[in-house]
C-alpha cells in the first residue's frame, strides 16, 4: 500500500519547519534557512546571548520593501508624478498598512518575546508586528532572493494598492500637513505629548501639535505615531478652512 506523496512530503517539511510550519504554509514558501526565519520573529524582550533580535532583519526589509513598491509603482502608474507616487509610496510602507498585513497573516502568534512583553500586549501592538513584517521580508529576500519576495508583496500589499490608498485610515495626515505649510511658506509643525495613561497594555497617549506656538490640533491614540495622525487630521482642516474663509 503506497502513501500519498503530497502527505510525506507535508510530513517533511512540518519536522523540518518546527514551530512555523503554519506560517510558512500561509506564506506559500518554505525557508531553506529557518534560523532566518527564526531571527526575524525574535523580540528584542526575548533575546538570550545566543539569540539575535529582528532589528537587522528589520533595517534591510525596510529597504527591500521600499524598493519593490517603487518599481512596481514606477512600473504601473506611467502618469503619475513623482509627489503622487511619493505619497502613494507612504501610505503603502506606513505602519498602518504592514501591521494589519501583519494581522491578516497572524504573525503575531509567532513572534517569540518575553512574557511580560506578551502580558503587555505586544502581539497586537502595531508597532511591533509591522517590525517583524520588515524583518520578515528581509529574511525571505535572504533566503530566496527578489522573486519570491515579490511574489509575497504582490499578495500583501501590491494587489491591495486601491483599497488602501482609498482608505481614510492609511492616509498620511502628517505628511500631507508638513506639504501643506511647505507650500506656504509656513514654519515645520510640532508635537508634544500631553497625556499619558493606562497600564502598559492598554496605554493611551494625548498629543497636540502646534504651529507657531499656537495649537491647532489635539489627537489621542493607543500609540504615539497614531495620537499624532490624528492631531495632523484635525490641524490640517482647520488650516484649510481659515484659509478658505479667508479668500
Amino acid at each position: 500500500m503506497s502513501l500519498d506523496l503530497g502527505f510525506l512530503l507535508k510530513r517533511i517539511f512540518r519536522k523540518k519547519s518546527g514551530d512555523f510550519f503554519k506560517l510558512q504554509s500561509r506564506l506559500g514558501y518554505f525557508f531553506q534557512d529557518q534560523a532566518l526565519l527564526k531571527e526575524a520573529l525574535t523580540h528584542r524582550s526575548f533575546c538570550e546571548e545566543r539569540d539575535s533580535s529582528y532589528e537587522r532583519l528589520e533595517f534591510l526589509g525596510d529597504s527591500v520593501i521600499g524598493l519593490i513598491i517603487s518599481q512596481f509603482l514606477y512600473e504601473n502608474f506611467p502618469q503619475k508624478t513623482e509627489g503622487d507616487l511619493t505619497k502613494i509610496k507612504a501610505s503603502l510602507v506606513s505602519e498602518i498598512t504592514l501591521a494589519q498585513v501583519a494581522q491578516f497573516i497572524s504573525l503575531g502568534e509567532y513572534i517569540r518575546m518575553s512574557t511580560e512583553e506578551e502580558k503587555a500586549g505586544g502581539r497586537e501592538k502595531p508597532s511591533i508586528i509591522s517590525d517583524a513584517y520588515e524583518a520578515l521580508v528581509g529574511a525571505l529576500f535572504l533566503d530566496g532572493g527578489l522573486s519570491p519576495t515579490k511574489r509575497m508583496m504582490e499578495h500583501h500589499i501590491l494587489s491591495r494598492i486601491s483599497e488602501i490608498t482609498q482608505d481614510e485610515a492609511f492616509r498620511n495626515h502628517k505628511g500631507e500637513l508638513l506639504e501643506y505649510l511647505q507650500a506656504r511658506g509656513r514654519r515645520l509643525p510640532r508635537y508634544e505629548v500631553l497625556e499619558e495613561e493606562g497600564p502598559d497594555h492598554e496605554k493611551r497617549f494625548i498629543i497636540a501639535v502646534f504651529i507657531k506656538g499656537d495649537e491647532w490640533g489635539r489627537g489621542s491614540g493607543t500609540t504615539k505615531k497614531e495620537a499624532e495622525q490624528n492631531a495632523a487630521k484635525i490641524a490640517l482642516e482647520k488650516l484649510k478652512e481659515k484659509e478658505k474663509s479667508n479668500n
